[in-house]
């Protein structure tokens, strides 16, 4: 694989026949280079800016370990001048922490096992490159960072704001067809997940959109004034049960936050919860399986 601007182009050959591929690119871009391990409530890191490469990658590499597949990656950039600035296994990283402090790409292109992951970054004069490995039972995933020199484009015309006129009121609109089935399923069978929600990489946090399940959401308790729902955070079985159920519950309360400001839902009647991998739909065996599994689902809890 090539990455970035052929002029600056950094090769790195694969240990293993590439099964899956998703690129994300940012010109001009930024990016927060982990430069030591998860410490406390913060994770070291040293800002980059230009032109922002991530790769994510899915290997075909049954029984071949983390270590296997970023050592001689490892070499490779080390051989093209990057002085390595911090390098680390799982514990040693911060485990959950460091996961979910640093960006990562998206299921099912990158998965992270929060049991078994390494990590590296690297440094040549002002350009970055980051690596992160991890696998699950029959492929290996990498990830990789560059962050090289790019011309910064001229800044849009400002806008002039008048901050003494009132607050325009957002105006949910009524849910589609596919939304309308949503609502029809909190009245029958008392529950649905939130199939369109998306999460920003490697966050808790939910990506700014209109969701059209959570329009339905708040049509519903409009509709049924008395009503109380629970938000549900679900994980696949990667990594503990503990550290799940608290990126669950994060998941959760995160989506109620939205509903609330964005959808204008009653506070008193939403509550968010997480059970990590205690209630799966689908196989944890297979990477199908475990995108299923990643879900916020709606709960009825009442409608006295």
């Amino acid at each position: 694989m090539i990455l970035g601007d052929p002029l600056q182009a950094l090769t790195l050959d694969l240990p293993a026949q590439v099964q899956g591929e998703e690129t994300r690119s940012e010109v001009p871009g930024s990016y927060a280079l982990p430069t030591g391990a998860f410490a406390g409530a913060s994770l070291p890191a040293r800002p980059f800016e230009g032109a922002v490469d991530q790769r994510a990658y899915r290997l075909d590499a049954p029984g071949m370990t983390t270590l296997a597949v970023l050592a001689p990656l490892r070499d490779q950039i080390v051989a093209d001048g990057y002085e390595l600035v911090f390098e680390c296994e799982t514990r040693a990283c911060g485990g959950f922490d460091f996961r979910f402090a640093t960006e990562v790409m998206p299921e099912p292109e990158m998965h992270v096992d929060l049991g078994d992951f390494r990590f590296l970054s690297a440094v040549k004069g002002d350009e970055a490159v980051s690596i992160l490995v991890s696998r699950s039972s029959s492929s290996a995933y990498v990830q990789v960072t560059r962050v090289t020199k790019a011309p910064m484009t001229p800044a849009p015309t400002a806008a002039v704001i008048n901050l003494d006129e009132p607050e325009v009121e957002r105006v949910v609109a009524a849910p589609g067809p596919a939304a309308s089935g949503l609502v029809a399923a909190l009245d029958t069978a008392g529950s649905a997940a939130l199939e369109d929600l998306v999460f920003d990489s490697g966050s808790a946090s939910l990506a700014e959109g209109d969701y059209a399940s959570l329009a339905a959401v708040a049509a519903w308790l409009d509709g049924n004034p008395d009503g109380t729902i629970a938000l549900v955070g679900h994980t696949d079985a990667s990594g503990s049960l503990a550290a799940n159920i608290a990126l669950s519950e994060q998941r959760a309360e995160a989506v109620a936050q939205v509903l609330i400001d964005r959808y204008g839902a009653d506070p008193a009647r939403v509550v968010a919860e997480g059970v990590g991998f205690l209630a799966p739909r689908a196989t944890n065996q297979t990477d199908e399986g475990r995108q299923k599994n990643r879900r916020v689902e709606v709960v009825v809890t009442s409608t006295r």
